[in-house]
C-alpha cells in the first residue's frame, strides 16, 4: 500500500489499513486540559456523550484536551466533535505515562465540525494538541472520542502494586520517636506505626492523586484494631466510609473495597489489646477505573508576560499601551508583567499602573539597567496617590533621567530588589496625598524622599539618606536609615531585622527560565545581593506547573501532588476547591498580581504543617459566598517547630469587595509556627463595587494563632471586628498600619462588650510575651463621625507585652480615639488629624 505524504499539511495521514476494534473507550473517563473557558464548559463535557456540553479552552494558543483511558489500549481511530471553535492545526497525540508524547497524527488545516481520524498507536493518554486556532475565540469540542481496544491489561481489575508505598503518612499519635507514620508505609515488614494506648486512633496515607481504590491490606503487629473503618477523603478533611468492622482479627487482613480518593485511612475506634494500634504496613492497591492524568512542568509564560531585550522594537509604545489599559483600571480583570532580560535599555519610561508588575530576569539588579526610568504618579486621581494600589517594581537598576526616579504609592506596592542610581521620590507630582508603602532588599544611592506618605516600611536596604516624615516612618536592617527619634522626627529605626529571607523570583540562566529562592537571614542589615545573587538555590521551569488562565483548581491541586511547585502567570482564577499545599519547600510564586477567586464558599488556599513553605506575589479576592478564610497557613492546632525552615508570606495581598460583592469571615489565618509574614495587605473594601457594611461582610483580617510568627509591613483595613488578632506566643510585628472600617452604620454596631470598638491590634489576654514597634490605626467614620473608640490597641498588662512608637489618630475628626492602647495614652480630638503618640508600653 502506498502513502502519499502532503508537505506542511499531515505528518500522518489517515489510514485506511484495519485498525483497532471501533469500541469507544474514552467516554466518561478522566480527562484533564491546559485551561477552560469557564466553569461551564469543563474538560469532562468533551467525554460525557452529550453533544450539547462542550469543552472550550481560554482563547490564546496552545491548548490542549488529554484523556486517560485507564490502561494501556490499542488505538484505531480519533472523532473530534467541533464547536464552531475549532482548531486549525493541531496533532493528535499518545502517551503511556502522561508527560512523553507521540504524535500520531497531525495537520494544518483542521477543517472544524466531525473529524474522523484513523490512526494507528497505542497509550494510556491521548491528547488533541491544539497549535493554531481557526477562529478568535479558543478551542471547543462537543466529543472527544477515542475508539480502540485493550488487551490482556484491563483498566477495570485492581492492581498488584501498593499505591500507598513511599507515600506521604500521618497519624493522629506514635508511642514513640522509633513507631513513625512513615513507617507503616515503607515497604519494610519489620518495621511499624503504633499510636498511643488510647481510642480512636488513626493513620493516614496520601496518594499523591485521586485514586479507585479496590483493595486495602492491613498487616497488624500484635496490637490489632478490634473495630476500625477504612476511610477515603478527596481533600483529607471530609472522609467516606468504604469498609467498617467491629470483628477484626489482626494478623493480614485483605479487604476488597469501592471507592475512590486522594487519602486512605484507616480510623480505629476500639483496639484489641491494652496497647494502641500497631500495623507493619498499611497496602492501598488501586484500579476499577481512571486516575487523574499527570501534570506537565514548565512550557510558556501564557499570554499576559510580555518579555522584551534590548532589542525588541518598539518597547515604550508597549509599555505605554499597557500603561493606557491599566492607569486607572483599579478593578478590572487584565493582568500583566513586563520582563526585561539582561541588558541596558535606554530612553525608557516605564509608567506602572493597576495589576502591573515590572521585573528584570538577571540574577542580580546591576543585571538589567534602565537609562531611565520606572514612574507611578497619580495624574489619573487627580495627583491623590493614596488608591495607587496592586502594582510591583523588582530586581531591575534605574538610572534616572532627571536624577530622581518617582514612586508615588499607596498599598500593595511593593519596590523590592531594586537599585536606585539616584534619588527615590514616594509622593506624586504636586505632593498630594499618599498612603504607602513598602521597600525591600533595594540600594537607593541618593535620598529618599518621604514628603507626603503618611507611613513607609523599609527593610533590609541600603540608602544615602531620608528626606522627612509624617507620621510613621519605619526602618529595620536598613543602611543610612535616620536615627531613631519617634515621635519627632517619626522615625522608628531598628538595627536589624530579627528573621528575613527575600522573595523568590524569576530569571533567565542563558535561555532556560528558573526561580531563585533566597536563603534565610538572621539579624539582617542591608541588601542579599551585595556580593552576587546571595545565597539561595535555583529551581528550574520544569519543577513549577506554570497556571495560566483557565486552569482548574483540581488541575492545580494534582500539579502540587505530583511534587510541582506554582507559578501563577497574570490572570484570574477562580477556583472550586482549596487549593492545598502540602509539600515541605513548596514555592508558589505569582506574576502580575495573579489573582485567586474562591468559589462556593471554599478557603482559596491552605497549607500543611511543614517546613518552608514560599507564598508569593498573590491576591486573594473573596467570591460571593461566604468563605472561613482567604489564606489558611497550616491547619487548626498546628505545632511543630519551623525555626530552622520557616514559611514565608510575602506580596500577598486579600480584597473583600471592590470588584464586586464578596464575603470572608477571616481574610488569613497563621496558624503554622515560626511564619513570617512579609508585606501584606488585608483590605475590606471601603469603595468601588459591593461595597457596604453588610454587602461586603468580614468580620477578621489576620487571626495569628501560631508561636514565634514575625510580621513585617503588616497592613491592615477596614474589618468589622478585630483587624488583627494575636493569640500565639512571642509574635512580632515590625510597622503596622490600618484604618478603622469607616462604614459602622453607628456607635451600637462597633460596641464590643462593655468596650466601645474592637481594636485595631489585639493581643489576647493569654499571651505573655509579644512585642511590636512602629503601629498606628487611623479612624475616619464617615457614616456616623460621633463614633468613639475606646482604644486603637488592646493587650494584656504584662511585663513581656511591649509596644514601641505607636499612634492613633482621627481623619479630619470622623469619631475619635479615648486612649492609644489598654487606658494609656491621650486620646484623639479636633478636626486637625493630628495623631496621638506613646513612645512605650507598658
Amino acid at each position: 500500500m502506498g502513502l502519499a505524504l502532503l508537505s506542511g499539511a499531515a505528518l500522518a495521514l489517515p489510514s485506511t489499513v484495519a485498525h483497532a476494534a471501533d469500541t469507544l473507550i474514552s467516554q466518561g473517563k478522566a480527562v484533564t486540559a491546559s485551561s477552560t473557558e469557564n466553569g461551564g464548559t469543563p474538560a469532562a463535557s468533551a467525554v460525557d456523550g452529550n453533544n450539547a456540553t462542550r469543552w472550550s479552552s481560554a482563547a490564546s494558543d496552545q491548548q490542549w484536551l488529554q484523556v486517560d483511558l485507564g490502561a494501556t489500549a490499542t488505538i484505531g481511530k480519533v472523532v473530534l466533535n467541533w464547536e464552531a471553535a475549532y482548531g486549525k492545526s493541531y496533532q493528535i497525540q499518545t502517551s503511556d505515562n502522561g508527560t512523553d508524547w507521540t504524535t500520531v497524527y497531525s495537520t494544518t488545516t483542521g477543517t472544524g465540525g466531525t473529524e474522523t481520524i484513523n490512526i494507528a498507536g497505542s497509550g494510556r493518554y491521548v491528547r488533541m494538541n491544539g497549535v493554531a486556532r481557526a477562529t478568535g475565540y479558543g478551542y471547543s469540542l462537543w466529543e472527544f472520542q477515542v475508539f480502540g481496544s485493550f488487551g490482556s491489561t484491563d483498566p477495570g481489575s485492581c492492581g498488584t502494586a501498593n499505591a500507598a508505598q513511599g507515600r506521604p503518612a500521618t497519624a493522629s499519635s506514635t508511642e514513640n520517636g522509633g513507631t513513625g507514620a512513615a513507617l507503616a508505609v515503607d515497604g519494610d515488614n519489620g518495621t511499624r506505626w503504633s499510636s498511643a494506648a488510647s481510642d480512636p486512633q488513626w493513620l493516614q496515607v496520601d496518594l499523591g492523586s485521586t485514586q479507585q481504590i479496590c483493595q486495602v491490606v492491613l498487616n497488624w503487629e500484635a496490637a490489632y484494631g478490634k473495630s476500625y473503618q477504612l476511610q477515603t477523603s478527596d481533600n483529607g478533611t471530609g472522609w467516606t466510609t468504604v469498609y467498617s468492622t467491629t470483628t477484626g482479627t489482626g494478623g493480614t487482613e485483605t479487604i476488597n473495597v469501592t471507592g475512590s480518593g486522594r487519602y486512605l485511612r484507616m480510623n480505629g475506634t476500639a483496639r484489641g489489646t491494652a496497647w494502641g494500634y500497631s500495623l507493619w504496613e498499611l497496602g492501598v492497591h488501586t484500579g476499577g477505573g481512571p486516575t487523574v492524568p499527570p501534570v506537565q512542568g514548565g512550557g510558556d509564560l501564557g499570554p499576559n508576560v510580555l518579555v522584551f531585550d534590548p532589542g525588541t522594537p518598539g518597547i515604550q509604545a508597549k509599555v505605554d499601551e499597557v500603561f493606557a489599559k491599566q492607569e486607572s483600571n483599579q478593578f478590572g480583570s487584565d493582568r500583566y508583567a513586563l520582563l526585561f532580560k539582561p541588558g541596558t535599555y535606554s530612553n525608557i519610561n516605564a509608567q506602572i499602573g493597576f495589576y502591573t508588575s515590572i521585573a528584570g530576569l538577571g540574577l542580580r539588579p546591576d543585571d538589567t539597567v534602565f537609562n531611565g526610568d520606572v514612574t507611578v504618579d497619580a495624574g489619573w486621581f487627580g495627583g491623590n496617590a493614596t488608591q495607587n494600589f496592586w502594582r510591583s517594581a523588582e530586581n531591575l537598576s534605574l538610572k534616572p533621567v532627571n536624577g530622581t526616579d518617582r514612586w508615588a504609592v499607596s498599598q500593595a506596592a511593593p519596590f523590592r530588589r531594586m537599585h536606585v542610581q539616584g534619588g527615590l521620590n514616594l509622593a506624586p507630582n504636586g505632593y498630594g496625598w499618599a498612603s504607602g508603602g513598602y521597600i525591600a532588599d533595594s540600594k537607593i544611592d541618593g535620598t529618599v524622599g518621604n514628603y507626603s506618605q503618611q507611613q513607609w516600611y523599609t527593610r533590609d536596604s541600603a540608602i544615602g539618606g531620608f528626606s522627612n516624615g509624617v507620621w510613621n516612618q519605619t526602618f529595620s536592617g536598613v543602611q543610612g536609615a535616620p536615627a531613631q527619634g519617634f515621635p519627632n522626627p517619626p522615625y522608628t529605626t531598628l538595627a536589624t531585622t530579627p528573621v528575613s529571607r527575600e522573595k523568590p523570583f524569576l530569571y533567565l540562566d542563558g535561555g532556560a527560565y528558573k526561580v531563585f529562592v533566597p536563603a534565610k537571614r538572621t539579624d539582617a542589615s542591608g541588601i542579599s545581593w551585595a556580593d552576587g545573587a546571595g545565597p539561595g538555590s535555583s529551581l528550574p521551569l520544569d519543577r513549577f506547573y506554570v497556571v495560566k488562565p483557565g486552569a482548574t483548581a483540581a488541575t492545580i491541586n494534582q500539579a502540587l501532588a505530583q511534587g510541582l511547585n506554582l507559578l501563577f502567570t497574570p490572570g484570574v482564577y477562580h477556583v472550586d476547591r482549596t487549593i492545598e499545599v502540602t509539600r515541605p519547600d513548596t514555592v508558589v510564586l505569582g506574576l502580575g498580581l495573579a489573582t485567586v477567586v474562591p468559589d462556593n464558599g471554599v478557603t482559596a488556599m491552605r497549607t500543611a504543617d511543614v517546613d518552608g513553605i514560599r507564598l508569593a506575589g498573590l491576591l486573594f479576592d473573596a467570591g460571593t459566598v461566604n468563605s472561613p478564610a482567604l489564606l489558611q497557613v497550616g491547619p487548626d492546632g498546628a505545632s511543630a517547630n519551623h525555626a530552622a525552615d520557616p514559611t514565608t508570606v510575602q506580596d500577598v495581598f486579600a480584597r473583600i469587595g471592590g470588584a464586586g460583592p464578596g464575603s470572608a469571615t477571616t481574610a488569613m489565618v497563621i496558624n503554622s509556627n515560626n511564619t513570617i509574614v512579609d508585606h501584606t495587605w488585608l483590605w475590606r473594601a471601603d469603595h468601588g463595587a459591593g461595597v457596604g457594611w453588610n454587602a461586603n461582610p468580614s468580620d477578621y483580617g489576620m487571626l495569628v494563632r501560631g508561636n514565634d510568627v514575625l510580621a513585617t509591613g503588616l497592613f491592615v483595613e477596614h474589618f468589622k471586628k478585630y483587624d488583627v488578632e494575636w493569640s500565639g506566643e512571642r509574635g512580632r510585628t515590625i510597622f503596622y498600619q490600618n484604618e478603622i472600617a469607616y462604614d459602622a452604620p453607628n456607635q451600637a454596631a462597633v460596641q464590643n462588650g462593655a468596650t466601645k470598638g474592637w481594636a485595631a491590634y489585639k493581643v489576647d489576654d493569654n499571651v505573655n510575651v509579644h512585642e511590636g514597634w512602629g503601629l498606628g490605626s487611623y479612624c475616619y467614620f464617615n457614616v456616623d463621625p460621633t463614633i468613639r473608640m475606646d482604644h486603637g490597641f488592646e493587650a494584656p498588662n504584662k511585663p513581656n507585652v511591649r509596644f514601641h512608637d505607636i499612634l492613633v489618630n482621627s481623619l479630619g475628626g470622623n469619631g475619635q480615639f479615648d486612649h492609644v492602647i489598654n487606658s494609656t495614652g491621650a486620646g484623639t480630638s479636633g478636626t486637625s488629624t493630628t495623631p496621638s503618640n506613646l513612645v512605650s508600653y507598658p
